[in-house]
């Protein structure tokens, strides 16, 4: 096993398991809810902090931290202003955070960093990454657990959630900031522009397969480790993109579990 030989691959394997655990985990709640754009446009946002960052001359992935909760408040605001038409407000920072994106990156005399945040890299894992990603993973995990119920009701119907007494702004606003967090970290290793996607595939992946809201978690994580997982390994040997691979596996995933269903449903049917 020489990948694992490389201390900077060992790094990029913590991470990258990391990330996908907790953004699978996330997605379930953000596809269920319609909402799956929020990945896409937190991403875009998270690069125009990193454009930021390295304008400014400050640590890019801080910078991209604080734009993309600035972000979510933005969007949360948005969407009870917009109450009928929820995607409105993620069309409206997604154009906002392109157009910041473009015009600072016009702006920075060295293209290649930024573009390194775009697609993944590797070799950009650093120590600090890990002693970053790990606790934050915990963190996360654990408030999906406290808040599991809170975030079930208000992934269904926040109307009747209202109704019932739970904190719906208050586990929203919670929950956009995770997404945020888990954004913009991952797009050391994953990219920002492919991060969204690891939000999403596994899930779409799992929805193919399972059978009850626990299982298309299960499903999700398992989908989304086994891409990330495969995804390094392939890129590692075959001298690719590691972002690009981790996704394209992704897809793979989702291809066999289309065949799977399809398959199922057609031969094994009652």
């Amino acid at each position: 096993m020489e990948i694992f030989t490389y201390s900077f691959m060992v790094r990029a394997f913590i991470v990258g398991n990391i990330i996908g655990f907790v953004a699978p985990l996330l997605g379930v709640f953000l596809i269920l809810k319609r909402l799956s754009l929020i990945g896409h446009t937190i991403a875009h946002v998270a690069l125009a902090g990193v454009a930021l960052g390295l304008f400014l001359g400050l640590n890019p992935v801080m910078t991209a931290v604080v734009v993309s909760l600035g972000a979510t408040f933005v969007i949360e605001n948005l969407r009870e202003r917009y109450e009928n038409y929820a995607e409105l407000s993620l069309s409206i920072i997604l154009a906002s955070g392109l157009g910041l994106m473009t015009v600072l990156v016009s702006l920075l005399r060295e293209n290649a960093r930024i573009l390194s945040y775009m697609f993944g890299s590797i070799t950009m894992v650093t120590r600090g990454d890990l002693y970053t990603v790990l606790p934050l993973g915990i963190v996360m995990t654990v408030l999906i657990i406290i808040f599991y119920y809170g975030f079930i009701y208000i992934t269904f119907n926040e109307h009747q959630a209202r109704l019932a007494g739970v904190p719906v702004r208050y586990l929203n606003i919670l929950f956009m900031v995770m997404i945020a967090l888990t954004v913009s970290l991952g797009m050391r290793i994953i990219g920002g522009l492919l991060i969204a996607s690891l939000i999403s595939l596994p899930v779409a992946a799992a929805l193919q397969v399972a059978h009850s809201f626990r299982s298309t978690i299960i499903y999700s994580i398992l989908f989304s480790l086994l891409a990330v997982n495969v995804g390094l390994y392939i890129s590692f040997y075959r001298d690719l993109a590691p972002g690009g691979t981790v996704i394209l596996t992704g897809v793979g995933c989702l291809i066999l579990a289309l065949l799977y269903n399809n398959i199922k449903s057609r031969y094994f049917a009652i």
